[in-house]
């Protein structure tokens, strides 16, 4: 789960495995070998790489499927708006 929860997010963000790389501070080889299920992250990448894609472990891991958005700083009006694109994406 968490090698394709790795591969998931990274297209997501239409970066390719050297810019993921780059953003971790480790070398292409060891994101392919994450995404290839070759070996996993430390504890501590985990954790760097959930909080690079602002996602839970749990959610890395497959405990959870629940995303969630990091809303700090937005006002209640901004939060409002994104809830209603969230609501109309989800409705189509």
């Amino acid at each position: 789960m968490l090698s394709a929860r790795i591969r998931e997010l990274r297209i997501a963000r239409n970066m390719n495995q050297v810019q993921l790389a780059d953003e971790l501070n480790v070398t292409k080889q060891t994101v392919s070998n994450w995404e290839n299920d070759n070996i996993q992250p430390s504890i501590n990448i985990l954790v760097k790489i959930a909080d690079y894609f602002g996602v839970t472990t749990d959610y890395m891991l497959g405990r959870s499927s629940s995303r969630t958005i990091n809303a700090d700083g937005l006002t209640d009006s901004q939060i409002a708006h994104i809830q209603f694109i969230i609501e109309d994406i989800l409705s189509e």
